[in-house]
């Protein structure tokens, strides 16, 4: 029976786990219907465009797609924080797009929409930082959001560029290396700036003008 599985091609996995990813950002956006309001169309400009202009500021871009930049997922976690999941993941879409415009590199669709639009939808991730308490609340929403880029990341790899992995090394083993690269300290400069009490405040502040 799971010999039928071995048999299913690499686009085809990658298909589902976009038709997963996309159900995922789907349920998210319709569960938490908000009204687009005036302040709250300037505030999503603001920030995707403060999060496109950031990503430009790269300090090492990586050979194959992604870069090390100065914070630039931060101005969508700040929105989600403040605004919630589903209003985070169509900011988080849209900066997506942006990205996909700025480097316009892919290999296959399917992996277009795992390392782009849905990726940076992951960022919304970050509204789930409500339910946590406390003054720190906005930190596991940022790991939150870092993980689900993560996740699509590393499923565009091991489906889509298995075929970079170095001889003798598992394609799983080299796409969670490749992307905690430059993620994790992508995550580690957004979690030392989301720690400062201006940046921290700012993002409370547009949180109760929500």
């Amino acid at each position: 029976m799971f010999s039928k599985f071995a048999k299913i091609s690499p686009v085809v996995w990658g298909i589902l786990a976009a038709l997963v990813i996309i159900g995922v950002v789907f349920y998210a956006i319709t569960r938490n219907k908000k009204n687009w309001n005036a302040r709250m169309l300037a505030n999503a400009s603001l920030c995707i465009a403060l999060a496109f202009i950031l990503s430009y500021v790269r300090l090492y871009k990586m050979p194959q797609g992604g870069s090390i930049t100065l914070a630039s997922m931060l101005p969508i976690f700040m929105f989600a924080y403040a605004y919630g999941v589903g209003p985070g993941m169509l900011v988080g879409m849209a900066y997506g797009i942006l990205q996909f415009i700025q480097d316009a590199y892919f290999v296959h669709p399917v992996e277009l929409l795992l390392d782009y639009p849905l990726a940076f939808a992951m960022l919304g991730l970050a509204g789930l930082s409500s339910k946590f308490n406390g003054k720190w609340n906005f930190i596991p929403g940022i790991i939150l959001g870092s993980f689900g880029r993560f996740l699509c990341a590393f499923l565009a790899g091991v489906i889509f560029f298995a075929s970079s992995t170095p001889e003798g090394q598992s394609p799983i083993v080299y796409a969670i290396v490749y992307n905690g690269t430059y993620l994790i300290p992508e995550t580690i400069i957004c979690l030392v700036l989301a720690s400062i009490p201006q940046i921290r405040s700012a993002a409370k502040k547009m949180a109760l003008q929500a």
